[in-house]
């Protein structure tokens, strides 16, 4: 009988598993539950994709994701896995032949979305056939503390109990923190289960936090430097989709569009327009990517900073899937927060699966990873060490690999701009006003708008004091302040800042207040300026593109690019070389190692120029 090892090389083309998944696939094999909490990228799929090809029957994967559903049922096919899934874009003619086959033992591999689960046909199918393993994907939308609860996932433990046997379950997650672990765990009954956190580290992955004064300017000079390549670009609304979409397109790119207010027919387009490199950029909401197992990703840009830690770190693992470097950068400004507050504001209101407490408790928890992924954008010290400290892990504070560590930082003593930005919020309070940070910044620096002199700021004390100071300079000054506890910014989806115990130390200035100022950082090349290039990756890529344009399927699921690169270092002659190549297992060896090595053995006998 095939072992574990044996199977991953045989279908999959790796020879070994990467850091946890071997513990999680044993621990399934041996009929104990596990609940892995690994970075997107990882390698979660594998974990119950070899124990289903080990185990007798049918492994349900429960997804959210229908793209995703597609999209691994796609490669699995490719790799020689049989397996399906059911979903609401299959027609009813579809779903029954699915079904059909389910019940005939055709498939190692179902996925279905957990609204599928208490249908009278699916639960039928499941009675009948034996399930030893059901993996929940996306496990942490089963907790109303998780950042993308859905209330479906709660069905989850009722359509278990229904089958004949209890199956051995895999829980699965990129972000979860202690709170939602547990409740994960709780919610679904795991047994004992091995909770592994293989680390949320992603070394490939080069961090930066921009803070321009023109974000399209900024996003063109991004898109410049990595013509060619394909990334996303995330923005916070659709409106801001389809502006920032046409300035792409304007500048010379080919870019595609996506966000849930578009016809289905149109994101579908975008979809396979950006997985088959017909459209390099690909700019949308967040609606966009969940499951989408591109493994070429060069860059994620995000237009706009999203609501919390754990939204960021998922959309931003979407680069650099297949190990190669990729950069993830963010464009900041202060209207962003205020855009995410008045999203968490709203987004809870129609959530009839909470009761009202819960509500609350949920709006803090939300508000306060809204804070969190502010301090991100305003912190000095190494970007994936904060990442890294948010979601429980330690690190040594300098990573080499984000703007932060690659910045060179002024140390100033900044007491005397401190004690006046604190007393302008003073002398607000001495009037019973309190405001904003972007109105305090105004008033300091001696703006004479409409507000300021209608609400007679202009007699402040404080009016102008900072007015030789550009304005941008007092909000990351103010920033600082309340990240440091000096000063505090209440709830609300109008937040203003307010006085605080701590406040009192800089009118008073009891201390020095220090801080770290970036001065300009060096140019940087794009990360995948670096990967291998090159007369023969050049026609390995023009050979795959070819095949995968017969087979109508995208050029990544045929190899990715880091197998390729792989090739070309390994150069293999024979189909003995050709399976030591990453990514390359029996079937793909089958379908596509003639033509690969063909094309190798022409270049390197081509004459030299």
């Amino acid at each position: 009988m095939a072992d574990a090892r044996q199977i991953l090389q045989q279908y999959f083309g790796y020879d070994d598993f990467r850091p946890g998944q071997a513990e999680l696939v044993d621990t399934l094999l041996a009929g104990r539950d596990v609940l892995g909490v690994m970075p997107t990228g990882a390698g979660k799929s594998l974990c119950y994709q070899v124990p289903a090809l080990l185990l007798p029957g049918v492994t349900l994967v429960i997804s959210p994701l229908i793209s995703l559903m597609a999209d691994q049922v796609n490669a699995l096919r490719e790799s020689g896995v049989p397996a399906a899934y059911l979903n609401s874009t299959l027609t009813p003619a579809q779903q029954s032949t699915v079904l059909r086959r389910a019940a005939q033992g055709q498939y190692r591999l179902l996925y279905v979305a957990p609204e599928r689960l208490d249908t009278p046909a699916f639960l039928a199918l499941a009675q009948r056939v034996p399930i030893p393993l059901v993996a929940v994907d996306e496990a942490h939308c089963i907790s109303q503390w998780g950042q993308d609860f859905r209330p479906s996932y709660l069905r989850i433990p009722d359509f278990l109990r229904q089958l004949p046997a209890r199956p051995v379950l895999g829980a699965f997650t990129a972000t979860a923190a202690a709170d939602v672990r547990a409740d994960i765990a709780q919610l679904l009954g795991l047994h004992e289960p091995l909770t592994l956190t293989t680390g949320f580290d992603r070394p490939n992955l080069y961090f930066e936090v921009q803070h321009p004064v023109n974000k399209p300017a900024a996003l063109k000079k991004l898109l410049e430097g990595r013509r060619g390549l394909s990334g996303i670009v995330y923005c916070a609304t659709r409106k801001s989709v389809e502006e920032v979409a046409a300035l792409v397109c304007g500048w010379g790119f080919d870019a595609a569009c996506y966000h849930a207010g578009m016809d289905a027919d149109s994101r579908r387009r975008s979809q396979e327009d950006f997985l088959f490199d017909r459209r390099t950029v690909m700019v949308a909401t967040n609606a966009f990517g969940m499951g989408i197992d591109k493994s070429n990703v060069a860059f994620v840009i995000h237009y706009n900073m999203p609501k919390n830690m754990e939204s960021y770190y998922q959309e931003a693992g979407r680069a650099g899937r297949d190990g190669s470097p990729a950069d993830c950068i963010l464009l900041y400004s202060p209207q962003d927060v205020r855009t995410g507050q008045f999203f968490i504001e709203h987004s809870r209101d129609a959530d009839e699966a909470l009761d009202e407490e819960t509500r609350r408790t949920v709006l803090e928890r939300e508000r306060e990873r809204l804070r969190q992924m502010a301090f991100y954008c305003a912190t000095t010290d190494c970007l994936r060490h904060f990442i890294l400290r948010y979601f429980g892990e330690h690190t040594q504070g300098y990573c080499g690999n984000c703007s932060n560590c690659n910045t060179q930082f002024e140390t100033v003593d900044a007491t005397i701009d401190a004690q006046k930005i604190v007393s302008c919020v003073y002398r607000l309070a001495e009037r019973r006003r309190t405001v904003g940070k972007a109105l305090i910044a105004d008033i300091l620096h001696g703006a004479r708008t409409e507000r300021i002199l209608e609400a007679g700021f202009d007699t402040l004390s404080t009016y102008g004091i900072m007015q030789e100071m550009p304005v941008r300079r007092i909000r990351y000054l103010l920033d600082r302040l309340i990240g440091a506890g000096y000063l505090s910014v209440s709830e609300g989806e109008y937040p203003v800042v307010t006085l605080c115990p701590r406040s009192d130390e800089i009118i008073r200035a009891r201390g020095p207040f220090i801080i770290r100022v970036p001065q300009d950082m060096a140019p940087r090349k794009a990360a995948r300026a670096e990967a291998p290039s090159g007369a023969l990756m050049d026609a390995l890529k023009q050979l795959r593109k070819q095949i995968a344009t017969r087979g109508g399927r995208p050029a990544y699921t045929v190899f990715t690019d880091a197998s390729l690169a792989d090739m070309c270092r390994k150069l293999p002659e024979n189909r003995e070389e050709f399976l030591s190549v990453s990514g390359v297992g029996q079937s793909k060896a089958d379908k596509y190692g003639e033509a690969f090595l063909a094309c190798i053995k022409e270049h390197l006998s081509a004459p030299a120029n």
